[in-house]
């Protein structure tokens, strides 16, 4: 791993030992009263520990009606500040950098109408259909002069409880993007209009903070180069000939610029809007680093550091860093696929890393409030980001690593991923498991699954269970078939066989069948194919 990549970075006065970003993530991470979970405080003090530049915490709101859901974490009360200063001195214990992240959502809340705090959803343009179906209210200038003394209070308050520095979200569809963006924003006042117009409100706030929290409080920006939409709610996608309807290159040419002499430390960048949110939070569909050409552009026009976020290699990004292209690189989810990662890469292991798959199954899915229709309360008072893969992160109460006394041989039926992952849990504990499987190679039915050619990062995780049987010990017995389990005795079995395939045999054509993961582990097909079952498999195979 080139060394750029572990070299110093700064921001504004703060120095940071590299520059690896961990990057806001819009996962709640606490309880329905705003205040942190100590899942939180764990999870970044795990982060800390292991060497990351800076933390960028989830995004806080900064008053009551700044919320985008119904459970988010806060920094508007006594009660949530003091729970986002324990995160704040487990990250400082761990010799880490935390940036608190501060937002009002405007129109982007995700939450029924019952739960919006004041009853009405602030947006730059009254009339507007929000997320949730609710009608925007026009921000009026006392609505302004609020929330700008709403970010300048919380800013103050993050400098006195020691915060290295806060960021400003501006992108993906928030109140201070919705100014930027001439969808959201169809004023005709001071704040609507041309660029410089529309910019104005992000920029006197941050003017405010620093005259009042401190010309040497880092401010950071969260900010989307080009919002990659054809229209209002109608998002691009890679490669797609277009017209720009947000913010195009050319006018973030002018912007990145202005709001860098306007006093901000730090561009915090991606793509996209929560109209295109693939472009900030990209599924494995996405291309790798799909943000950085983009990013890197705009760094041309600024003088202070732009670090790009996005699905990044960091190989590839310790070359942009390396030639002045970019200053740092931000990553959420690999952090919670392997809270070490970064030592690892550190120490010249990346193969120990445990990789993100980018399926959004944890860190999307389970953090949201339980789709509730607008006449029933929310079901959990606690919500807390998780990870696919790695079933202790957020969860360590509950699945964590310990001990036996009482060491047992077990034997595994099938070695997929469930079979290496029941193995590496066993070993860990004490116990001494043995994998039979009946084809001559570990994986199972994840290797078909793995098998489309942008599906690179499955088969690094299929990688990185078979080298951890290597690591661990783990006794693998390869073509062998158990058809009777008697002959194990009294030994404990875990059966890890998976699904049987549901095939048609009463259908006439049965012999001109074959099974969906046949094809995909290279089984050869004619050109005319009917593909019989419309799921995630029969439409991968279409």
């Amino acid at each position: 791993m080139p060394s750029n990549l572990f070299s110093a970075g700064q921001i504004g006065t703060m120095t940071l030992p590299n520059r690896v970003i961990r990057s806001a993530t819009q996962d709640p991470f606490g309880h329905r009263d705003g205040t942190c979970a100590p899942e939180q405080v764990a999870l970044y003090r795990d982060i800390a520990a292991a060497g990351t530049g800076a933390i960028i915490t989830a995004y806080s709101y900064i008053s009551p009606e700044a919320r985008s859901t119904g459970i988010q974490v806060g920094f508007a009360t006594e009660e949530q500040r003091a729970s986002q200063k324990e995160v704040l001195d487990a990250v400082h214990e761990a010799g880490g950098r935390l940036i608190l992240q501060l937002m009002h959502a405007g129109m982007n809340v995700f939450m029924p109408e019952k739960h919006v705090a004041g009853g009405k959803l602030l947006a730059p343009t009254g009339g507007l259909k929000a997320p949730n179906d609710m009608e925007t209210t026009e921000i009026t200038a006392e609505d302004m002069a609020k929330i700008k003394a709403d970010f300048v209070d919380a800013a103050k308050a993050a400098k006195e409880l020691g915060f290295d520095g806060i960021q400003l979200h501006c992108a993906h569809g928030y109140l201070l993007s919705q100014f930027l963006d001439p969808n959201t924003n169809q004023r005709t006042d001071a704040y609507g209009g041309s660029a410089e117009n529309r910019f104005r409100f992000p920029v006197e706030i941050v003017q405010s903070i620093k005259r009042q929290a401190g010309a040497d409080f880092p401010v950071s920006l969260r900010y989307s180069v080009v919002s990659k939409t054809k229209g209002f709610r109608q998002g691009a996608l890679p490669g797609e000939d277009y017209v720009e309807a947000g913010r195009d290159m050319a006018e973030s040419e002018i912007a990145a610029k202005f709001l860098q002499d306007a006093g901000y430390d730090m561009l915090n960048c991606d793509n996209g809007t929560y109209d295109a949110w693939y472009w900030a939070h990209p599924p494995i569909y996405m291309p790798e680093n799909c943000n950085l050409e983009d990013v890197k552009h705009i760094k041309k026009f600024v003088d202070i550091p732009v670090v790009c976020a996005g699905r990044m290699v960091p190989e590839t990004a310790a070359e942009a860093i390396a030639a002045g292209e970019i200053d740092g690189v931000g990553f959420a989810r690999p952090f919670l696929a392997d809270q070490a990662w970064v030592t690892k890469l550190m120490e010249g292991r990346p193969e120990d890393i445990r990789p993100c798959i980018l399926c959004h199954n944890g860190c999307f899915n389970m953090c949201h409030y339980k789709g509730v229709p607008n006449d029933q309360e929310l079901s959990d008072s606690l919500h807390l980001s998780r990870c696919a893969i790695n079933a202790e992160t957020m969860q360590w109460n509950k699945h964590y690593i310990k001990k036996t006394n009482s060491p047992k041989t077990v034997h595994i039926v099938g070695g997929g991923i469930g079979g290496m992952e029941a193995a590496r849990v066993l070993r860990l504990r004490g116990h001494n498991p043995i994998i039979h499987e009946k084809s001559g190679v570990l994986g199972g039915t994840f290797i078909p699954a793995s098998a489309e050619s942008y599906k690179g990062k499955l088969r690094d995780l299929l990688e990185w269970y078979r080298r951890q049987m290597t690591k661990l010990g783990i006794e693998v017995k390869l073509n062998d078939e158990i058809k009777d389990i008697s002959a194990f005795g009294s030994d404990p079995v875990i059966i890890a066989t998976g699904a049987t395939p549901r095939l048609l045999r009463k259908v006439p054509g049965y012999e001109k069948m074959i099974e969906g993961c046949d094809y995909l582990n290279g089984t050869a097909v004619g050109d005319t194919v009917a593909v019989i079952g419309g799921g995630l498999t029969g439409c991968e195979i279409a």
